[in-house]
């Protein structure tokens, strides 16, 4: 009868901390450390309850290593994330090989199989906690908040029926069935938790150099051919050319020059490239991806190529050069745009016209709208004669409130706040994001979304939902910086804007205010709204804003009078 009512209580308690588990009450590190600590005491006490004669020592081992490391949490207060991790661990780690232990012992072979298959279970949790401490700490709360609901309802079971020391093959069975469910999710996480480590393509020694503060912007310090993934009858080359921050602080920067391999006679039309977002380290530059121009999303690269363009596609700082990276910071990106077109002009290979035109997508577009307003002041030796934005992040406070709500906004956020963090001093990062959120934003933003690792990014952007925010990214001084640099000044070149009406992540409506809020200052804006594409499928090669887009070029490296749509 004692026992009875000692497994009712103890069932009772179990399901309630398992409760707590599943639902993710943690506002900090040190309620999350609390709560596992409780649940690794009340696993290891129902551990210890349910030793039997034969395997008495050996539940006694697993369950006291989660009955000690649950005390130590308990007693050791201020702890890291990881910190609460490594020590878990170490109570996991112990059940997990007493298990295996056990499933070597002469027996049954279902519970022996079930033992072995948890044992796994365990370890492999283990792995993952310690390699992705950010998400996995609390993922696998909430999967042990289930775990630990289940256990009680198992105690609360033999509560009511009796301790019998010969259970039912349906309970064999259960547990059995419970160590396959466990491994199958346990150790994909944990391959997954290593994946997330794989590291960013590392910069080699092309991307390094002493800059000289009297350099000029723009000057060309080195170039070789480059040969990943051109179009046909195209030659390229990556180059290193100085630029300078948004303080004017002297900065090294890369790009991509791509040309015909047998140009028509004369000065080549130039297009400046600046790509949409692949990650704000270094390592996420186009130029060291496999496949650079699907990376950097480059649309009617091959027409180029035909019509004897030369096209110029910046890295932008930091991404394959020393940091820190201007991810929508507005002066950072242009001064590396209109830099590489100063560069490319003084390559002995090539022979270029002075018109240039910029075209964007996305944080491009943000860039090409930000290079068609520094140009007159920054670089008018480059005389750039149009602005093509496809789908550019044009109202960034907007879009920083949309990043709130969004799917895997968080992944978007972790870049943007981080970059700004770095740029401006007044702009902290744990201003807006919560403890818990904090470990994995700043994982997400140390990969770039061409590696395999991303996946890992977007898994975590999806955990943290809406929740990471300790106040929205458009509030405070971040909204600030955001609005400064919005490109909302006059431009004085014509303007092709595309936006597609089906856009998940560029707001169309909020595109539309922007354009005629350009029409208002009085810019010469073409827009065209292009219904059922989306935020990628625009600059597919067969979207129809590709196909505008050169039209619109053509026009304007023949000298046409620019249309407008205002």
């Amino acid at each position: 009868m004692a026992s009875r009512v000692r497994n009712g209580v103890v069932g009772v308690v179990t399901i309630a901390v398992g409760v707590v588990f599943a639902l993710r009450p943690f506002a900090s590190v040190p309620v999350l450390a609390l709560v596992v600590a409780v649940g690794l005491v009340v696993s290891g006490v129902g551990e210890l309850m349910r030793a039997t004669t034969e395997a008495r020592v050996l539940r006694g081992v697993g369950g006291g290593a989660l009955v000690v490391t649950g005390a130590v949490l308990l007693i050791w207060q201020g702890l890291s994330i990881v910190a609460v991790a490594v020590v878990a661990d170490v109570g996991l780690i112990g059940w997990g090989a007493a298990r295996l232990v056990a499933a070597a012992r002469p027996g049954d072979a279902v519970p022996r199989i079930g033992d072995a298959l948890l044992g796994v279970a365990a370890v492999a949790v283990a792995v993952a906690a310690l390699a992705w401490p950010g998400v996995t700490v609390f993922a696998a709360a909430f999967v042990a908040g289930l775990a630990l609901i289940w256990f009680g309802v198992t105690l609360c079971g033999r509560a009511i029926r009796g301790d019998h020391e010969h259970r039912p093959r349906t309970h064999r069975v259960l547990r059995l069935a419970a160590g396959v469910i466990a491994v199958a999710v346990a150790v994909p996480l944990a391959v997954l938790s290593l994946r997330a480590h794989e590291a960013a393509p590392t910069p080699d020694d092309f991307y390094t150099a002493s800059v000289d503060p009297a350099a000029a912007p723009g000057t060309l310090l080195r170039s070789e051919p480059f040969s990943r993934g051109l179009p046909p009858h195209a030659r390229a080359w990556r180059i290193l050319y100085t630029t300078t921050l948004v303080e004017g602080r002297p900065a090294l920067a890369s790009a991509l020059v791509v040309a015909p391999d047998d140009p028509p006679p004369g000065p080549a039309p130039v297009i400046a490239w600046a790509h949409g977002t692949t990650g704000i380290t270094r390592g996420c530059a186009p130029s060291l991806a496999a496949d650079p121009f699907q990376a950097g999303a480059t649309p009617a690269l091959p027409q180029v190529i035909a019509s004897g363009g030369v096209m110029v596609a910046t890295d932008y700082v930091g991404l394959g050069t020393e940091g820190p990276s201007p991810y929508v910071i507005g002066q950072g990106e242009a001064r590396s745009v209109l830099d590489s077109v100063r560069a490319a002009h003084q390559m002995p290979e090539l022979e270029l016209a002075r018109p240039t035109i910029v075209w964007g997508h996305s944080q491009g577009g943000h860039a090409a709208l930000w290079t068609g307003l520094l140009a007159p002041a920054y670089a008018p030796d480059v005389d750039l004669t149009g602005v093509a934005a496809i789908s550019p992040a044009s109202d960034l406070v907007s879009l920083a409130g949309d990043l709130t709500t969004m799917t895997g906004g968080p992944l978007l956020a972790s870049y943007v706040v981080d970059a700004y963090s770095r740029a401006y001093p007044d702009v902290r990062a744990e201003d807006y994001l919560k403890v818990q959120a904090r470990l994995p934003m700043r994982a997400m933003a140390a990969r770039c979304l061409h590696q395999p690792a991303a996946t890992v990014s977007v898994i975590e952007a999806l955990i943290l939902g809406d929740d990471p925010y300790a106040q929205p990214p458009n509030q405070g001084p971040l909204a600030a910086r955001l609005t400064q640099n919005t490109p909302s000044a006059e431009l004085t070149m014509p303007v092709f804007l595309a936006q597609g009406a089906a856009d998940p992540l560029i707001n169309p409506q909020g595109q539309r205010q922007y354009v005629a809020a350009q029409c208002a200052t009085g810019s010469t804006v073409q827009f065209t709204m292009y219904p059922g594409l989306g935020h990628l499928d625009i600059v597919d090669p067969d979207s129809p804003a590709v196909a505008d887009l050169l039209t619109w070029t053509k026009a304007r490296e023949e000298g046409e009078a620019a249309p407008s749509t205002c």
